[in-house]
């Protein structure tokens, strides 16, 4: 018996959230089951284009974006890395891994940059929204997957539903700051002009702070392959399936050669979003404006 049954009664506050769980699957079950057929689409779709063509073709497809994202030296790094991950028979389970990333990111994204506009332009929004996001952030992942799970069963639906939780406050975040980051005299400038605005959001406020914001594009991706492993605990194949079965099978060369290839995902996919922030055309210009 702990100590602190004498002085506090116990709060029934994971039965409440069961019930609750259990209220949304009765209630918005034909909606859970579109939802899910949608995801489910988008990651065959994307999986099936990453893996229908030759390994050498993707491969070639995907240094190619290296090479203008930064440059010839991380097109002959990503290459190589590729070759690598083929080699070690895990070229199949990368791309499937890549489709989930893209597909979380993607809709997460979706999600965290309008709300992450609408909290730069409403202090009440962003009050609201600040506390929500620290709890998704701080939240283990491992939580996440439980209601998935009911919801949506094994597969990769649930892995995807809980990394875009897990992967959307950099979104929101990086694009709050970004534009509440844009000088108030631009803005008033805009205003002296007769811009409307919706209008000095699109010309003014979203172009200056896109290199902050593409700084949270390259988070949410980061976060969103960090859920790779969780996702493999629910079935959702790819990297972190083979993580997992190392784990239970104690088989350290699998395990090496899965968590091998998730680090050249890793690299890959960081540096490509990092070049790209630094490479657009506004934040050259702000580069210029600065020297």
């Amino acid at each position: 018996m702990s100590t602190t049954d004498t002085f506090v009664p116990r709060l029934p506050l994971g039965d409440w959230v069961d019930l609750f769980v259990a209220w949304l699957i009765a209630s918005f079950k034909p909606f859970f089951a579109v939802v899910k057929d949608v995801l489910l689409s988008c990651y065959d779709a994307l999986a099936l284009v990453l893996q229908g063509p030759p390994f050498l073709v993707v491969a070639l497809v995907l240094a190619v974006l290296a090479f203008f994202a930064k440059g010839w030296k991380l097109a002959v790094t990503a290459l190589v890395g590729f070759v690598v991950i083929a080699s070690v028979d895990q070229w199949d389970n990368a791309m499937d891994t890549l489709a989930l990333v893209l597909v979380a990111s993607v809709i997460s994204l979706v999600i965290g940059i309008p709300l992450g506009i609408w909290a730069a332009r409403n202090d009440k929004v962003s009050r609201v929204v600040r506390p929500v996001l620290d709890f998704m952030q701080t939240m283990p992942g491992f939580v996440y997957l439980i209601p998935m799970v009911m919801i949506f069963l094994t597969g990769p639906v649930p892995g995807i539903v809980a990394t875009v939780v897990f992967a959307l406050a950099p979104g929101v975040r990086f694009t709050e700051l970004g534009i509440r980051q844009v000088d108030s005299e631009v803005v008033e400038a805009g205003h002296a002009f007769g811009s409307t605005p919706g209008r000095i959001l699109r010309q003014i406020q979203l172009p200056l702070a896109m290199p902050t914001i593409m700084a949270g594009v390259n988070q949410v991706i980061m976060l969103s392959l960090s859920m790779v492993v969780l996702a493999g605990l629910v079935g959702a194949g790819g990297l972190g399936g083979d993580v997992v079965a190392a784990l239970q099978r104690i088989n350290i060369s699998l395990g090496f050669e899965a968590g091998l290839s998730v680090v050249i995902l890793a690299i890959f996919l960081d540096r490509v979003t990092s070049a790209l922030s630094t490479r657009s055309p506004v934040a050259k210009a702000l580069a210029a404006s600065a020297v």
